[in-house]
C-alpha cells in the first residue's frame, strides 16, 4: 500500500531538538517531507512574507528524510510546502514541533508551532500541533513521542473535519506519571504583561516584555486544568473566530444604526 505522505514544520527551526523527535516518529507512519524554519520563529503567530523573497534550501539533517530549511515565517513553510515542493501530490497528515513550551490556553493566539499546522488545515489536510511543556533547548522528549505516535495514528486512520485541527500539548514529567489523555476546551487564561524599560549601552531606552500566566477557569474540562494533572490535553481547535453567540445579541444593530 501507498504510504501516507506527511509534512513535518515546526516554529523553533529546522535544527530544534523536538522537531528531530517529531521526525523520528513520523517516519514509521509514513513517507516524510521536512520544511521547516531556518532560524528561531517562536511567537510569530499566522505571520506570512511579503515583503522580501523566500528562499529554500535543502539540508542533510534527518538521514534518509527529504528536509529543507526556509527563510521564512512557520506559515511560509507550509505555503512553500503545498503550493510548491508537493505541489502535485496529496498531502495526508501535517504535524507542527514538537514545541519547546505549552502552547495551551491563549498560547494557541501567538504560537508559530500551531500557526503552522492551522496553515495545512486551511488548505484541507489534517493537521496536528504537538507542544511538551519544557522551554529548554535540551528537553528530553522521549516520554512523548509514544503518545505522539498514537495520536498521529489516529488522526490517519479517522480524519479531522475540514477545517479543524488538534492543539496537543504534553506535560513534562516521566511517561509513567501521565494519566492518560484528555479531550478537552481551552482555558480562559491570559498574560499579564509587563515591559522592563532599560537603557542600552548608547543610552537609548529599549524594553523587554515580560509577564505572568494567569488562569481565570479552574474547571475540570480545560486543558490548563489536564496539563496540571499530569494528562496530555487534546483540544480541538479551527480558523473560524467568529463569536456566535454574540451574533443573535448584535442583530438590533442592523436596525438602529442607520446609514
Amino acid at each position: 500500500m501507498k504510504k501516507p505522505l506527511i509534512l513535518v514544520t515546526n516554529d523553533d527551526g529546522v535544527s530544534a531538538p523536538g522537531i528531530r523527535a517529531l521526525v523520528e516518529v513520523a517516519k514509521k507512519l509514513g513517507e516524510v517531507v521536512v520544511v521547516a524554519p531556518d532560524s528561531p520563529q517562536s511567537g510569530m503567530g499566522h505571520a506570512i512574507t511579503i515583503h522580501h523573497p523566500l528562499r529554500l534550501h535543502k539540508v542533510s539533517i534527518f538521514p534518509g528524510i527529504e528536509a529543507y530549511e526556509c527563510t521564512g515565517t512557520p506559515v511560509d513553510c507550509v505555503k512553500l510546502a503545498k503550493n510548491v515542493l508537493l505541489k502535485d501530490r496529496e498531502i495526508d497528515l501535517c504535524v507542527s514541533g514538537v514545541n519547546h513550551g505549552s502552547n495551551a490556553s491563549i498560547n494557541i493566539i501567538y504560537s508559530g508551532t500551531m500557526s503552522a499546522a492551522m496553515e495545512a488545515s486551511l488548505e484541507g489536510i489534517n493537521s496536528i500541533g504537538f507542544s511538551l511543556l519544557d522551554y529548554s533547548f535540551d528537553a528530553d522528549f522521549e516520554a512523548s513521542k509514544p503518545f505522539v505516535e498514537s495520536i498521529a495514528s489516529y488522526v490517519l486512520e479517522h480524519g479531522l473535519e475540514h477545517g479543524s485541527l488538534l492543539n496537543v500539548n504534553i506535560p513534562a514529567c516521566k511517561r509513567e506519571d501521565i494519566q492518560g489523555i484528555k479531550v478537552c476546551r481551552q482555558a480562559n487564561a491570559r498574560w499579564s504583561e509587563e515591559f522592563v524599560e532599560a537603557i542600552d549601552p548608547r543610552g537609548q531606552k529599549y524594553y523587554w516584555l515580560t509577564g505572568k500566566f494567569i488562569n481565570d477557569d479552574p474547571k475540570e474540562d480545560t486543558d490548563v486544568w489536564a496539563l496540571e494533572n499530569n494528562y496530555i490535553s487534546v483540544v480541538p481547535s479551527q480558523h473560524d473566530l467568529t463569536h456566535y453567540h454574540e451574533l443573535a445579541n448584535l442583530q438590533a444593530m442592523e436596525k438602529e444604526i442607520t446609514i
